[in-house]
């Protein structure tokens, strides 16, 4: 039979209460013992006993079992360690709300700031990169242009080199022909030549005016002349006349004016009124005759 002993070696294990308890167990009990003791006691000194007996037997017994002690009270189950308490962040007031949007707005602020530049500095770059390979195709194609016009240059100025020798070239035959068919013209005509001793020119007769045509003709066109403006000084006006065979005045236009117009007109209006221009020595009409008007000769 297992002793208590025993018992109390495969029992549970014992906590810091353990030692108390058996105390109190072990009180209990003495206090039991003294009990009974004291009630045993209290029956032995009965004064009523008179005799004392011994009694023997031949029967062999057995004696009682001991008395066992019970074992001690298993130790007091300790209480459950409590739940943990979990604490929340008491709530933020709106001031420390407020605060912390403000924060996170100015990050987000500053980041998008950040990435907008970088944006602009992506697209800066890009541009510069573009206007950099624009400015190396406007160099490209400006000296592409320098080389075609110097080549231009080149060409025309061969053309032109060639034009001249060609123009030589036609100028010196066409000299040639001329002189042979003037002399050709001088030898046939000299018989009937009537220029002077010191002539030189190659026609049969001077194709010119005469010395005093001009006289003829200033007398026949001032008459007509209309000017009664006090002029200063005597300016000339010169007027290309042309005429036909007979003399008739077909027309007339002012190449070197006077600087008056007044007497530009009524010089224009006389040839018109002259209708026609006398002939020369010869007969004949030069045309066309350059006449110079002064209003005072």
């Amino acid at each position: 039979m297992p002793s208590a002993a025993d018992r109390i070696d495969f029992g549970p294990p014992r906590d810091a209460g353990s030692v108390r308890a058996f105390g109190l167990a072990l009180l209990a009990h003495g206090l039991l013992i003294a009990a009974l003791t004291w009630g045993v006691n209290w029956k032995r000194t009965d004064d009523t006993v008179s005799f004392e007996a011994e009694i023997w037997s031949t029967v062999q017994q057995e004696a009682a079992p001991k008395l066992v002690e019970p074992p001690p009270a298993p130790p007091p189950t300790p209480p459950a360690p409590p739940e943990p308490v979990v604490k929340t962040a008491p709530i933020a007031p709106d001031v420390d709300i407020a605060l912390e949007q403000e924060k996170k707005r100015k990050l987000l602020q500053q980041k998008q700031k950040q990435q907008q530049q970088q944006q602009q500095q992506q697209q800066q770059q890009k541009e510069a990169e573009l206007l950099a390979k624009k400015e190396k195709e406007k160099e490209r194609e400006l000296k592409l242009k320098e080389d075609q016009a110097k080549r231009k240059a080149v060409d025309d100025a061969k053309k032109i080199e060639a034009k001249k020798q060609d123009l030589k070239e036609q100028a010196s035959a066409t000299s040639l022909a001329e002189q042979r068919k003037q002399n050709l013209a001088r030898a046939m005509g000299l018989a009937g030549a009537t220029g002077g001793d010191t002539a030189k020119g190659n026609a049969l007769k001077s194709a010119g005016p005469s010395a005093s045509y001009g006289g003829k003709v200033k007398a026949k066109v001032r008459p007509n002349i209309v000017f009664t403006e006090d002029i200063q000084g005597n300016p000339s006006a010169e007027v290309e006349v042309r005429t036909g065979l007979d003399g008739t005045i077909m027309s007339q236009r002012l190449v070197k004016p006077s600087g008056n117009k007044a007497w530009d007109d009524a010089v224009i209006k006389a040839i018109i009124r002259t209708e026609t221009m006398p002939r020369d020595v010869d007969g004949r009409v030069p045309t066309p005759m350059i006449i110079e008007f002064r209003p005072k000769d």
